[in-house]
């Protein structure tokens, strides 16, 4: 029986959702320009360029006070490719540089800039906590333990692949929520440090659906969220 490499699995499960694929476009505050169709006004762009500014040198103060050896140059990016959903992430290009990616539609739906200096201070957390490495090890761990399930129950090497992919899935999925909540409450401080009002800022989590608690979801509760950020700043 021959057995798909696990770290293949694990790159079509976890290390697919690191790349930078689908932000384009110039970088920086001002990269959505304004006055073009579909994209976002100028008092977005001036509001984010100031959140950008004051926000990514606390990130990369407390990313340099609290990890060792770790890249902390982050890089700011607008995906600028139209009808993107509001959203934003942290991930890794190939040198291991922290992109932080914001959509432009959530430029244009934040409020006012302590929700895009939030925003940018959990996504940056989320790299000072060194999440995505964190889960690539729970991922390969429940491929592991999945795929040894299928050999000793007689799988065959199509069922063992199946259930290295499901292990990697749950197992990738295990701590997601825990990883929310600790970027959550160090984003908190980040804001807080830049001159923001995280609590403010964390009123954008009452705009969007709740996920409650389910089973393997990705992300807690926002009451949870919102809790979460409220100890944190009380106790900055």
């Amino acid at each position: 029986m021959r057995w798909k490499p696990i770290a293949t699995i694990i790159a079509a499960m976890v290390l697919a959702g690191c790349e930078v694929t689908t932000t384009s476009g110039p970088t920086g505050p001002t990269a959505p320009a304004a006055g073009q169709s579909g994209t976002i006004n100028r008092a977005s762009v001036q509001s984010f360029g100031q959140v950008v500014r004051t926000v990514e040198p606390v990130a990369e103060r407390e990313c340099r006070a609290r990890t060792s050896r770790v890249n902390c140059d982050f890089k700011i990016v607008v995906d600028s490719r139209p009808n993107q959903p509001p959203n934003a992430f942290q991930t890794l290009d190939k040198s291991g540089r922290p992109i932080i990616a914001f959509t432009q539609a959530l430029i244009a739906d934040a409020r006012n800039v302590d929700e895009l200096a939030f925003v940018m201070g959990h996504e940056a957390a989320h790299h000072i906590a060194g999440h995505i490495a964190r889960q690539q090890q729970n991922a390969v761990a429940g491929a592991v333990i999945a795929g040894s399930l299928a050999v000793l129950l007689g799988g065959t090497g199509e069922a063992v692949e199946s259930a290295q992919r499901t292990g990697a899935r749950v197992g990738a999925r295990t701590y997601s929520k825990d990883f929310e909540l600790e970027a959550d409450a160090l984003g908190t401080i980040i804001t807080a440090r830049a001159g923001y009002d995280p609590l403010r800022g964390a009123q954008f989590f009452s705009r969007i659906p709740d996920p409650g608690d389910r089973f393997l979801g990705t992300h807690p509760p926002n009451s949870q969220r919102i809790e979460t950020v409220r100890r944190t700043a009380a106790g900055l």
